[in-house]
């Protein structure tokens, strides 16, 4: 428990043990320790450097311990100036990063990942480092990734706030552990869908970065990680296609359950045609007598509905899927628009 601070098993069971006795010597601590009293000693010194113990001025030979509420505190203090300080300086890092990168070479936009081990490693940096959304594409049993490892880093990005979008190949719903992997992520709210066939492993990650598999199992195992270049928007692009044509998963009475593609109700369509006639939402959401954060909701969920990032691309997937007709889109979206 007092790891973060700097202290391992051993010296915290005898903090805990001066605790619990308020004093005591050397061997009467080595025998509450199972220890040697030259390795008693050691872990009293090492708690004497950071201030958990001292020696008894009234009591010569025998070993005090300082209150938890200072000491400990202290020390989180400290502990914490440091995190700030190492958080500083990856925030330098990053801008000194940033910087560097505005033109990259084109070697730079990619790295070619090699070993499980390796992958292993880039792909949780991945999902950890994410701070809005992950998306990915499932094809099936992981290849340098373990479903536990997997499962617990997701588990600590959701935690922080982190969406996930996540398309699962159907077979994988065959797997021993599938059906148990799918219901743990919709439990974290994940948006999970099923397509007939995914193309490809792919996880991508604030649409910053993206790793993709390069070679067969057969091989030892390769990846590429994509930074923000045009092919970074292909493989998003590849994801958001998926995404559109796959089937939402739910958690139902009797587990998992398949649904249709969801849609847009007869408010939506007021709202699109409203919009693609150029009210701005204000104006919208008096004309249909909503309030203005139910009428950007709504076109939040269509665009997420849809995969799109602006609601540009909106009205031209509303046209598309047929939610709306010609007559509602602007001139804009036409064959000779701009």
């Amino acid at each position: 428990m007092l790891a973060a601070i700097g202290l391992d098993e051993t010296h915290e069971t005898a903090y805990r043990a001066l605790v619990s006795v308020g004093a005591a010597d050397v061997p009467d601590l080595a025998r509450r320790l199972s220890l040697a009293e030259h390795d008693t000693e050691r872990a009293l010194r090492r708690l004497e450097r950071h201030g958990l113990a001292a020696q008894s001025s009234a009591r010569p030979g025998r070993w005090v311990a300082a209150p938890p509420g200072v000491a400990l505190g202290a020390l989180l203090t400290q502990q914490r100036h440091e995190l700030e300080k190492a958080e500083l300086a990856a925030a330098l890092l990053a801008e000194e990063y940033r910087s560097a990168a505005v033109e990259p070479a084109g070697h730079d936009l990619v790295e070619v990942v090699t070993g499980a081990a390796a992958i292993a490693q880039r792909f949780l940096q991945l999902q950890l480092g994410a701070s809005d959304e992950v998306c990915a594409l499932v094809t099936g049993n992981p290849l340098a990734v373990s479903a536990t490892e997997n499962d617990a880093a997701e588990e600590q990005a959701a935690g922080r706030g982190v969406r996930y979008r996540v398309v699962v190949e159907r077979h994988v719903l065959d797997l021993p552990d599938g059906i148990t992997g799918v219901t743990v992520a919709l439990g974290r709210q994940e948006q999970v869908r099923v397509a007939d066939r995914v193309p490809t492993k792919l996880v991508v990650a604030d649409r910053s970065l993206a790793m993709v598999p390069l070679t067969s199992r057969t091989a030892e195992p390769t990846a590429l990680v994509v930074h923000a270049s045009g092919l970074l928007e292909l493989l998003s692009g590849l994801f958001e296609s998926v995404w559109r044509d796959a089937l939402p998963l739910r958690l139902g009475t009797s587990g998992v359950v398949e649904g249709q593609p969801d849609g847009p109700d007869g408010t939506d369509l007021e709202v699109l045609s409203l919009l693609l006639a150029g009210m701005t939402d204000t104006s919208v959401a008096k004309q249909l007598d909503l309030g203005l954060r139910t009428v950007q909701r709504r076109v939040k969920r269509l665009m997420e509905l849809t995969g799109v990032t602006t609601r540009l691309q909106l009205g031209w997937h509303a046209y598309e899927r047929g939610w709306i007709s010609r007559a509602a889109l602007p001139a804009s979206y036409g064959p000779t628009g701009a």
